[in-house]
C-alpha cells in the first residue's frame, strides 16, 4: 500500500479550531444565560460529540455522523438551556445555538450540499421536538411564539451561512484557489472528443453527408421540388450544405433579409410562406417551408422546402418533418463542432511548422548563402575551379531559401472570411507565379454564397498543391487557373504548357495522391487530364450544376 493511501487523514486544523473557539464561546454565552455550571454539561457532551467529525473527516461514515450528533446535540440542549435562563425565557436558547454554523459551514466548504440540507432539517426537528418534550408546568412556555422565533432566526441565518460558504467555495476556485475549471472542463470534452472520433467512421461526422441524408429522408415523408440545408458561416451569411430538386435554387444566405429564411433563424419556429426563398425565381404558385434545427437553444441550421403547388405543407406536414429533423439537428452539431475542431487544430499546426521552418532552418540556409558569399570574396584568381564550385553552392542555397520561402507562404495562407476562396486561390497563384517567373492567367467567377470553411480550407490547398506540382515540375512557362465558386457547386482548375504528367517526379505524383485524398474528403472529384498541345490540367470538382450542364447539353447539341 503506497504512502498515500495507507496514512490516516488528518484533522484539519482550520475545522479543529473553529470547534474550539466556538464551544468557548457558548460556555460563556451559557453560564451568562443560566448562571448555573452544571448546564456546562452539554458543552461537554457537544465536544465529544464532534470528535469523529474532527479527527475522520473525510470518513465516509464518521465524518458525516460526527456533524449529524453535533447537530442533535444543539437541538437538545437549546431547550434545556433556554429552560434553565434566569432572564429572556426561551430567549435563552441563543446561548448555545451560535454552534449551528460550525457542522453547517463544514458541509458546505467540503461540497456536500445534501448533507447540509439534512443537517438543517435534522436541527429544525430536534428543536421542536426537544421543546415538546421539556416537561409539563412552566416548561411550556418553550412552545410559545417567543422559543419558536428564537429557533427560526438561528436556522435561517444557519441556512444562510451554509449558502454564503458554498459560494465561497465557488469563488476560490473560480480565483484558483481549487481546480483549474476552464481547464478541467475542455479536458474532460476533448476526451470525450477523441473518444468519439475514434469510435465513428469519419462519414458519421461529415456536415455535407448528414445534410444529405436529411434531405433525402424528409423527401420521402412529404413533397419538396427543391430542398436544401443550410448552416451558419458567419458575418451574418449561411452556406448550403446540401441541396437537391429539379433545378438549382439560389438560397437566400442572407439573414438580415425580408424572409422566412431568417425569420426561422430568429425565432427557431417553422416558417411557412407562398413564395419562393430564392434571390431570382420565375415566380407562379409556390409553397415554401422553413424548419430551423434546434439542438438544445442553439440554432445549427436550417431545412427550407420548396413545391411548386400552393397549400403543400399544413400543419400536418409540418408536424412530419420537424419529427424528422429533431433527431437530426444534434448529429449535424457535432459534425459541425467535430470539423470546426479539426480545421482549429490544422491552421494551428500549419502556423506552427511556418514558424518552426523561419526560425530554425530558413535563416540557417541564410547564414550558409553569408559564409558562402564570405568565401567568394577571399577566393584568389587563380582558383578558377574552386569559385565555380561555390557560386553553384550558392545558387543551389538561393533556390533552396526561395522554395522555403514559398512552403511558408502556402502554409501561412487561408480563406479570408470576407474575401472569399477566389481571391485566395488568386494571391497565391501570382505570389508563385512571380516567384517562378510563370505567366498567370487567372478566370475567377465567385458568387456571393460561401460554401462551408472547411470546404474552402480543402480547395484551397488543392489549389496550391496543383500550382506547386507546376512550377516544381512541369516546366512551364504559362499557368491557367481557373476558380468557379456557385455553392453548393465549386470546380478548380490548374492547367499548364509543361511537360506533362507522364515525365513528372515520383514526388510529383506524391502531390497528386495527396490531392486525391483531400477531394475525396470533401466529396469532390479530382480530374487529371493531359493539355493539348502540351501541358497537364489537374481540376477538382464539388456537387453538381444542373445550369451548367444545361448550357453544355444544349452547346453539344447545337453541334451536332
Amino acid at each position: 500500500m503506497s504512502a498515500s493511501t495507507g496514512a490516516r487523514p488528518r484533522p484539519h486544523p482550520l475545522a479543529a479550531t473553529a470547534r474550539v473557539v466556538m464551544l468557548a464561546l457558548v460556555a460563556v454565552l451559557t453560564l451568562i444565560t443560566t448562571r448555573d455550571p452544571q448546564q456546562l454539561w452539554w458543552i461537554g457532551l457537544l465536544a465529544v460529540a464532534g470528535i469523529p467529525a474532527v479527527a475522520a473527516r473525510e470518513h465516509r461514515v464518521l465524518g458525516p455522523l460526527g456533524r449529524y450528533a453535533e447537530v442533535v446535540v444543539i437541538g437538545l440542549a437549546a431547550s434545556q438551556v433556554a429552560a434553565a435562563a434566569t432572564v429572556g425565557g426561551g430567549w435563552g436558547a441563543s446561548a448555545i445555538l451560535p454552534y449551528l454554523a460550525v457542522p453547517l459551514t463544514v458541509a458546505a466548504l467540503a461540497h456536500r450540499s445534501q448533507e447540509g440540507a439534512g443537517l438543517l432539517a435534522v436541527a429544525a426537528v430536534t428543536l421542536l421536538g426537544s421543546a415538546a418534550l421539556t416537561g409539563s408546568g412552566p416548561d411550556r412556555q418553550l412552545v410559545q411564539p417567543w422559543y419558536l422565533a428564537v429557533c427560526a432566526q438561528w436556522l435561517v441565518l444557519a441556512a444562510l451561512g451554509l449558502y454564503a460558504a458554498g459560494t465561497l467555495q465557488r469563488v476560490l476556485q473560480a480565483r484558483g484557489e481549487g481546480p483549474p475549471q476552464p481547464y478541467a472542463e475542455a479536458t474532460r470534452l476533448l476526451t470525450q472528443l477523441r473518444s468519439v472520433a475514434r469510435q465513428l467512421p469519419g462519414a458519421t461526422l461529415d456536415p455535407g453527408g448528414i445534410s444529405e441524408h436529411l434531405v433525402e429522408e424528409v423527401r420521402t415523408v412529404v413533397r419538396a421540388d427543391r430542398a436544401a440545408v443550410l448552416s451558419a458561416s458567419g458575418g451574418g451569411r449561411l452556406v448550403v450544405l446540401a441541396q437537391a430538386g429539379v433545378d438549382r435554387v439560389d438560397w437566400e444566405t442572407t439573414l438580415d433579409a425580408d424572409s422566412a429564411i431568417a425569420d426561422a433563424w430568429a425565432t427557431q419556429q417553422p416558417q411557412t410562406a407562398n413564395r419562393s426563398q430564392a434571390r431570382s425565381h420565375p415566380g407562379g404558385d409556390v409553397s415554401a417551408l422553413v424548419v430551423p434545427l434546434v439542438a438544445g437553444v442553439r440554432t445549427v441550421g436550417l431545412l427550407a422546402l420548396e413545391a411548386d403547388v400552393t397549400g403543400a405543407y399544413p400543419a400536418a406536414a409540418v408536424g412530419r418533418v420537424t419529427g424528422v429533423t429533431r433527431p437530426a439537428a444534434l448529429r449535424l452539431e457535432a459534425a459541425l463542432l467535430f470539423d470546426e475542431v479539426r480545421s482549429l487544430a490544422t491552421n494551428e499546426e500549419r502556423q506552427r511548422l511556418a514558424r518552426e521552418i523561419h526560425d530554425g532552418v530558413a535563416q540557417e540556409l541564410v547564414m550558409v548563402g553569408y559564409g558562402i558569399d564570405n568565401a567568394l570574396a577571399t577566393v584568389h584568381d587563380d582558383a578558377k575551379e574552386t569559385e565555380e564550385s561555390l557560386r553553384t553552392l550558392r545558387a543551389e542555397v538561393t533556390r533552396v531559401i526561395t522554395e522555403l520561402r514559398l512552403s511558408l507562404f502556402e502554409l501561412r495562407s487561408e480563406v479570408d472570411r470576407h474575401g472569399g476562396l477566389a481571391a485566395a486561390i488568386a494571391e497565391y497563384a501570382r505570389t508563385v507565379g512571380a516567384s517562378a517567373g510563370l505567366r498567370v492567367h487567372l478566370s475567377l467567377d465567385e458568387s456571393t454564397a460561401r460554401l462551408p470553411a472547411a470546404t474552402e480550407a480543402e480547395l484551397l490547398r488543392i489549389a496550391q498543391e496543383a500550382v506547386t506540382n507546376a512550377r516544381k515540375h512541369a516546366g512551364a512557362a504559362n499557368l491557367w487557373v481557373t476558380c468557379e465558386v456557385d455553392p453548393p457547386y465549386a470546380q478548380i482548375e490548374v492547367s499548364d504548357d509543361g511537360q506533362g504528367i507522364a515525365d513528372q517526379r515520383p514526388d510529383g505524383r506524391y502531390g497528386l495522391a495527396i490531392m486525391a485524398e483531400r477531394a475525396e474528403r470533401i466529396r469532390g472529384r479530382l480530374e487529371i487530364s493531359p493539355r493539348h498541345p502540351s501541358g497537364t490540367t489537374v481540376a477538382v470538382v464539388l456537387g453538381t450544376s444542373p445550369r451548367r450542364d444545361n448550357v453544355r447539353g444544349s452547346t453539344a447539341g447545337e453541334g451536332e
